[in-house]
């Protein structure tokens, strides 16, 4: 099933095929089975002896994680701490656990991880286990850790959950996988306190985020344009994120006339993909960008985007951290 239709069906209201819904049970179940040794007490989270901070959300695809990850590790910088990420690396080559440098391959070690590690300036661990990565950090000097894209690994002890909530599609049709875009029953949020909705209307108990970026920067010379001077002519805009819609909604709502070119999330960009056959410029997000920029023209820009929080969040979340701390 192509995921187009796959959207349609998990957002857009189209009726779940039964052959889909067969399949929930087993998701069901083996999701189960990867719970159950923790629930038995045959196996047990580990503990890193730090603050150990959890971003991740309930649904499949984007929903704003790595933007509230970086603000956080910097709203963590400012108070004194030396915080540090810890990624499984999806979409990269590499098999170990490693610690990112200073200019990092996305190819090797996925592109969220490789603009968290740029972004933040924090120092970044990725692999499959989470623990062997998390203590890459610890030998770094880290004293607070932030997990990306935690919630559904039970691996990692944690004293802090947040789930994100992308305000504008919610949670779909409510399904769990692959009848709906679910990883956990809703139920979940019941013992999820810190919950962060990316844009659209706030429910009750969530904390409101908006990104924000008003800046293109050139990916050939690093000259900055502000977005304004893109409007009034067209565009394309690439989008190889959870929720294309997201970005190309946004640069419209600056008057940005969007030729737009959605792609899978976590995409493996080509020359070839940026060839449209014209000089038009083409905008995208970060996350593109960092893949793109090795072959990339001076047509071709990046839209840095800031996670804008209230501060009393900010503030909550390092109060739960100097707490685990002081335990």
């Amino acid at each position: 099933m192509d995921a187009d239709r796959l959207q349609r069906i998990w957002y857009g209201g189209a009726a779940v095929p039964w052959w889909l819904s067969a399949l929930t049970p087993v998701y069901r179940a083996l999701r189960g089975a990867h719970q159950l040794p923790y629930r038995l007490g045959w196996r047990r989270a580990q503990a890193l002896g730090v603050p150990v901070i959890v971003v991740g959300n309930l649904t499949v695809g984007g929903s704003g994680k790595t933007p509230l990850v970086i603000a956080l590790a910097s709203a963590l910088r400012r108070r004194g701490w030396r915080p540090g990420v810890v990624s499984r690396g999806y979409g990269g080559r590499a098999r170990v656990p490693m610690l990112l440098d200073a200019h990092p391959d996305p190819a090797l070690v996925g592109d969220e991880p490789a603009l968290i590690r740029r972004r933040a300036g924090v120092p970044v661990a990725i692999g499959r286990d989470r623990v062997a990565a998390a203590r890459r950090l610890l030998a770094e000097g880290v004293d607070v850790v932030i997990a990306d894209d935690g919630l559904q690994n039970p691996s990692l002890a944690r004293d802090v959950e947040i789930c994100v909530i992308d305000g504008d599609r919610r949670f779909g049709n409510g399904r769990l996988l692959p009848a709906g875009p679910l990883r956990e029953p809703l139920a979940r949020l019941a013992t999820l306190p810190l919950r962060v909705c990316n844009g659209g209307q706030p429910e009750a108990g969530e904390t409101p985020m908006t990104l924000q970026g008003e800046q293109a920067v050139n990916l050939v010379d690093g000259a900055s344009r502000p977005l304004a001077d893109f409007a009034g002519t067209p565009v394309h805009a690439i989008a190889g994120i959870g929720h294309p819609e997201r970005f190309f909604g946004a640069l419209r709502a600056r008057g940005i006339e969007v030729l737009a070119h959605a792609f899978a999330d976590h995409h493996a960009y080509r020359p070839e993909d940026l060839a449209f056959g014209d000089e038009r410029p083409v905008l995208m997000t970060e996350k593109d960008a960092i893949k793109c920029e090795v072959f990339a023209s001076g047509r071709c820009w990046r839209v840095p985007v800031d996670a804008c929080l209230p501060p009393a969040f900010e503030a909550a979340v390092a109060a739960a951290v100097a707490e685990a701390a002081r335990r």
